[in-house]
């Protein structure tokens, strides 16, 4: 059985992973090698597999990879947040009415979070 995070055979759902080692590498805050990354990520994946998603990350221009030594260390390209709005950007340009799209984004937004994006928008019309 796996956990919550895994499916019946204990594998992680896809893309989970990557998350899980980008997640490690803007919590480290500075550029990391496979190793420290791979202690930084839950259930002990092997030392290949981080360095296959690493190398997986480098190559979707997600993380940066510097010559270390005989390796390499990595860094995030993107902050937390710039890699989540980016991946909203995405979204939105996949959907057909952006209008609609929007709209029911905003329309689903607790309260607080609107108020927020409102705040945002008034202070980014004003800059």
């Amino acid at each position: 059985m796996g956990d919550e995070r895994t499916g019946p055979q204990g594998r992680r759902a896809p893309g989970e992973l990557e998350n899980e080692v980008l997640t490690a590498l803007w919590a480290l805050g500075a550029p990391a090698t496979a190793a420290t990354v791979r202690e930084h990520v839950a259930g002990n994946p092997a030392h290949t597999t981080v360095l296959t998603i690493l190398s997986r990350l480098h190559d979707k221009g997600l993380v940066s990879r510097e010559q270390a030594g005989r390796g390499h260390v990595y860094s995030p390209v993107r902050d937390e947040a710039g890699h989540t709005a980016a991946g909203m950007r995405a979204l939105l340009e996949r959907g057909g009415d952006r209008a609609a799209v929007l709209a029911r984004f905003v329309s689903d937004l607790p309260a607080e979070d609107e108020e927020l994006l409102e705040r945002l928008l008034r202070g980014h019309a004003e800059g």
